[in-house]
Protein backbone atom coordinates (compact mmCIF):
# COMPACT_ATOMS: atom_id res chain seq x y z
CA UNK A 1 0.00 0.00 0.00
CA UNK A 2 1.48 3.65 -1.01
CA UNK A 3 1.65 5.99 1.46
CA UNK A 4 -1.17 8.36 0.11
CA UNK A 5 -3.09 5.60 0.50
CA UNK A 6 -2.62 4.79 3.80
CA UNK A 7 -2.79 8.75 4.39
CA UNK A 8 -6.28 8.49 3.19
CA UNK A 9 -7.67 5.51 5.11
CA UNK A 10 -6.36 6.98 8.17
CA UNK A 11 -7.97 10.34 7.25
CA UNK A 12 -11.35 8.29 6.36
CA UNK A 13 -10.74 6.65 9.78
CA UNK A 14 -10.82 9.92 11.66
CA UNK A 15 -13.55 11.40 9.39
CA UNK A 16 -15.75 8.52 10.60
CA UNK A 17 -14.72 8.50 14.03
CA UNK A 18 -15.42 12.46 13.93
CA UNK A 19 -18.80 11.81 12.26
CA UNK A 20 -17.66 13.76 9.80
CA UNK A 21 -19.11 12.93 6.07
CA UNK A 22 -16.33 11.29 4.45
CA UNK A 23 -16.07 13.43 1.30
CA UNK A 24 -12.92 14.45 -1.05
CA UNK A 25 -12.78 17.47 0.37
CA UNK A 26 -13.13 16.50 3.71
CA UNK A 27 -9.91 14.33 3.11
CA UNK A 28 -8.29 16.84 1.19
CA UNK A 29 -8.38 18.91 4.22
CA UNK A 30 -7.10 16.31 6.47
CA UNK A 31 -4.35 15.84 5.14
CA UNK A 32 -3.12 19.18 3.94
CA UNK A 33 -3.43 19.78 7.75
CA UNK A 34 -1.24 17.08 8.41
CA UNK A 35 1.25 18.09 5.49
CA UNK A 36 0.40 15.11 3.14
CA UNK A 37 0.48 15.59 0.08
CA UNK A 38 -2.11 13.42 -2.15
CA UNK A 39 -3.32 13.42 -5.57
CA UNK A 40 -6.65 15.28 -5.43
CA UNK A 41 -7.65 11.89 -7.79
CA UNK A 42 -6.79 9.72 -5.45
CA UNK A 43 -9.35 11.67 -2.69
CA UNK A 44 -12.33 12.45 -5.03
CA UNK A 45 -12.15 8.20 -5.87
CA UNK A 46 -11.66 7.04 -2.13
CA UNK A 47 -14.15 9.14 -1.54
CA UNK A 48 -16.65 8.03 -4.17
CA UNK A 49 -15.84 4.12 -2.55
CA UNK A 50 -16.72 5.08 0.57
CA UNK A 51 -19.65 6.62 -0.60
CA UNK A 52 -23.13 5.26 1.26
CA UNK A 53 -20.36 2.45 2.96
CA UNK A 54 -21.15 1.36 6.33
CA UNK A 55 -17.28 2.35 7.60
CA UNK A 56 -18.33 1.36 11.33
CA UNK A 57 -19.77 -1.74 11.14
CA UNK A 58 -16.87 -2.47 9.16
CA UNK A 59 -14.63 -1.68 11.75
CA UNK A 60 -16.58 -3.47 14.41
CA UNK A 61 -17.27 -6.82 11.72
CA UNK A 62 -12.94 -6.49 11.70
CA UNK A 63 -12.84 -6.19 15.77
CA UNK A 64 -15.16 -9.34 16.01
CA UNK A 65 -12.94 -11.20 13.35
CA UNK A 66 -9.66 -10.55 15.12
CA UNK A 67 -9.62 -12.63 17.98
CA UNK A 68 -10.82 -15.59 16.29
CA UNK A 69 -8.43 -15.34 13.93
CA UNK A 70 -5.92 -14.51 16.89
CA UNK A 71 -7.04 -17.15 19.11
CA UNK A 72 -6.59 -19.79 16.32
CA UNK A 73 -3.05 -18.39 15.28
CA UNK A 74 -1.79 -20.83 18.92
CA UNK A 75 -3.64 -23.52 17.77
CA UNK A 76 -1.96 -23.77 14.45
CA UNK A 77 1.22 -23.31 16.39
CA UNK A 78 1.09 -26.40 18.12
CA UNK A 79 1.98 -28.46 15.11
CA UNK A 80 1.36 -32.29 16.26
CA UNK A 81 -1.57 -31.69 18.98
CA UNK A 82 -4.47 -32.18 16.42
CA UNK A 83 -2.89 -35.14 15.19
CA UNK A 84 -2.48 -36.43 18.72
CA UNK A 85 -5.85 -35.88 19.83
CA UNK A 86 -7.25 -37.65 16.48
CA UNK A 87 -4.70 -40.76 17.65
CA UNK A 88 -6.01 -40.71 21.18
CA UNK A 89 -9.79 -40.79 19.78
CA UNK A 90 -8.93 -44.07 17.73
CA UNK A 91 -7.37 -45.73 20.69
CA UNK A 92 -10.26 -45.05 22.74
CA UNK A 93 -12.61 -45.77 20.35
CA UNK A 94 -10.63 -49.78 19.91
CA UNK A 95 -10.91 -50.28 24.12
CA UNK A 96 -14.56 -49.10 23.43
CA UNK A 97 -15.09 -52.21 21.03
CA UNK A 98 -12.54 -54.65 23.39
CA UNK A 99 -14.84 -53.69 26.55
CA UNK A 100 -18.06 -55.31 25.06
CA UNK A 101 -16.58 -59.17 25.91
CA UNK A 102 -16.53 -60.28 22.27
CA UNK A 103 -14.17 -59.47 19.20
CA UNK A 104 -14.84 -60.46 15.59
CA UNK A 105 -12.82 -63.29 15.27
CA UNK A 106 -14.38 -64.77 18.45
Amino acid sequence: MSTQETALVYAALICQDSDVEITAQNLSSLLKAANVEVNEVYSNIFAKALNGADVAGFIEKLAVAAPAAGSAAPAAAGGDAPAEEAKQEEEEEEESDSDMGFGLFD
